[in-house]
């Protein structure tokens, strides 16, 4: 197979749901996947067939949600700047609620639902002013994010939804950042929506759900030790916080923490540059397969498969082809000797990765392969 490519481990992505399927059962969880952490449409049709629901951010992976067998009434859209076209798309569809980010977008959405007879359900993404102690590039819930209404606003919000004949206010939702590897900021998040739901209670407002977002991280340095993420912390901590009624439902809508560790992207190195005080493994993948690095200063595990077993005793920057000085997958990192034709693995690359890939220096896009 042609370099680079992304591999996609199926049997770990079915380990990974049976663990989230352990954790949910007999609870009021429900599960929606997010698909802008990676839309492939083998992962999307096994993870429909889960009976997962859908969380999309634009009118595209609304319909390929649809073409994946995800069912359109457990399809949520997401998003500060939905257009009128995928906003009609999500009422064509039947979509099961818009996520509202701001007061102007509650008379759009009002205004297409009118002109379409329809009356659509909708909950208010809130942002609750958390930290999530992330990398500021992945930080959603500060107040001075672009995302959600603030909490200042939130009285008038409610008010808004409830006066349009067209919109049907169902629940409140909320998404702190990702990359979340600790509980306490799920835990502050939900102890400020039993807070919300206090007040609005007293006002006759009764909330169908909760939506707490995702956000839940992953392991980039041991993909092997830790191949599935803490789920049973991240739902205790949920389940055991939140204050729900009897009917009541929390969603969360999980991307990265579902797909991430089931994908590597393999490369070839095309030769090995020694410098004057380093040497470098120049590979044919780069940003534009894998931007996260150069994005947000992130690192994937790098593994030399062709010398698997050998002793990683050599000081490399592994770099990729692409014409900028931030392609770089990884500075110093100790690998077996490496050669012309050996094949590295970059692990952990299952989210985020061909989701972000483009074809920057007309370069070709990753094909996917799939393995069990």
């Amino acid at each position: 197979m042609k370099t680079p490519y992304y591999l996609y481990d199926m049997g770990l992505l079915g380990r990974t749901l049976d663990a989230i399927e352990a954790c949910t059962a007999g609870t009021p969880v429900r599960m929606h996947y997010a698909i802008k952490a990676n839309p492939q449409p083998e992962l999307l049709r096994a993870i429909s067939a889960r009976g997962f629901g859908a969380d999309c951010v634009s009118g595209n992976e609304i319909k390929l949600a649809v073409e994946c067998g995800f069912d359109p009434a457990k399809i949520y859209f997401a998003g500060v700047g939905k257009t009128d076209e995928e906003i009609c798309t999500g009422i064509d569809v039947g979509i099961g609620c818009f996520n509202i980010e701001s007061l102007e977008e509650i008379d759009i959405i009002s205004g297409l639902a009118a002109k379409k007879g329809k009356t659509v359900a909708v909950a208010l993404r809130v942002n609750p002013n958390i930290d999530a102690h992330t990398h500021e590039y992945i930080t959603t819930g500060l107040k001075e994010n672009k995302f959600g209404i603030d909490l200042t606003l939130l009285d008038e919000a409610i008010a808004k939804v409830r006066a349009c004949n067209n919109l049907k206010l169902v629940g409140l939702h909320f998404h702190i950042g990702s990359q979340i590897t600790v509980n306490e900021p799920f835990r502050i998040l939900c102890e400020r929506i039993n807070a919300l739901k206090a007040k609005y209670a007293l006002e006759g407002i009764r909330f169908e759900c909760f939506n707490v977002g995702g956000g839940l991280g992953v392991d980039y340095e041991h993909p092997d030790e830790i191949p599935i993420p803490d789920f049973a912390g991240y739902f205790d901590t949920i389940l055991s916080t939140l204050n729900l009624d009897e009917g009541q439902e929390v969603h969360c809508e999980l991307g990265r923490a579902v797909v991430a560790q089931c994908g590597s992207l393999i490369t070839s190195v095309v030769l090995v540059k020694k410098g004057v005080g380093k040497s470098f493994v120049i590979v044919d993948a780069g940003m534009s397969d894998l931007l996260r690095p150069a994005l947000y200063g992130a690192h994937h595990k790098i593994e030399n498969i062709s010398a698997a077993g050998k002793p990683a005793d050599h000081l490399y920057d592994v770099v990729g082809p692409v014409c900028e000085s931030s392609d770089v997958f990884g500075k110093d990192e100790l690998l077996p000797e490496t050669h012309r034709g050996d094949l590295i693995a970059l692990r952990t690359a299952g989210a985020y990765g061909s989701a972000m890939a483009s074809r920057y220096n007309m370069r070709d896009l990753p094909p996917a392969l799939f393995s069990e």
